[in-house]
């Protein structure tokens, strides 16, 4: 993926010491050069590491993007299991969506590039779903643990494709206008689900964002 935006000077002038450090350096070179364009063994030069270095923090270039996910995920788990249990199911979940999602101003732009390159690259569609797999099942288990039963349950199943799909909805939307809030996005997507299709349905004359705050579906 190409933009005119001229690559930072912080690249290639000091070692990433961290996933989430390569992380940024890989897509700013991803931005700059094109994901295909790009090899492992730039993104080490860039970094000012060596190329086995590189593969101690990913297992492969597709990775990059991701940056240190499976943290991420385990700090969601973490916000999910500090919930009282009196907070509803709908309410527990937006509360995890918004917080994974949080990221500082400071980060806007980088975050803008690594969410489009995960989801209009297509060399990372399929790396993309398994990615998808682990955090799918963090909503699944926490869900299964509210209601009783299992991860593998149809209903704590759905429940994960369902977040899942109002988050990738939200950074979709993201993406294609800038003027939007992010967290707006993501808080309406909820309201659509936890409402139903019915009540959450915007009208055809106004804005295109639920504004139902009626909370039937997940109880």
């Amino acid at each position: 993926m190409r933009s005119r935006r001229k690559p930072s000077a912080r690249i290639g002038r000091r070692p990433s010491t961290s996933r989430e450090g390569l992380s940024a350096i890989g897509i700013e070179l991803f931005r700059t050069q094109g994901f295909d364009e790009t090899s492992v063994d730039q993104i080490a030069e860039a970094a000012g590491i060596a190329r086995r270095t590189f593969f101690r923090y990913f297992p492969s270039k597709n990775a990059v993007p991701w940056g240190d996910f499976d943290a991420h995920l385990e700090q969601m788990r973490a916000h999910l299991d500090a919930l009282p249990p009196e907070v509803p199911l709908a309410e527990a979940l937006t509360s995890a969506l918004l917080h994974f999602n949080t990221f500082p101003a400071s980060e806007a732009t980088l975050h803008r590039d690594r969410m489009d390159l995960i989801l209009r690259v297509p060399a990372l569609q399929a790396y993309s779903v398994v990615m998808y797999e682990g955090w799918r099942r963090v909503i699944a288990e926490y869900v299964a643990h509210r209601i009783g039963g299992s991860a593998e349950d149809h209903y704590p199943r759905t429940v994960g494709y369902l977040v899942l799909g109002v988050a990738m909805a939200a950074y979709e939307q993201w993406l294609a206008d800038d003027s939007l809030a992010l967290p707006d996005l993501l808080s309406a997507g909820m309201r659509a689900l936890y409402s139903g299709l019915d009540a959450a349905a915007p009208s055809t004359t106004g804005p295109d964002v639920p504004t139902s705050s009626k909370k039937a579906a997940l109880q």
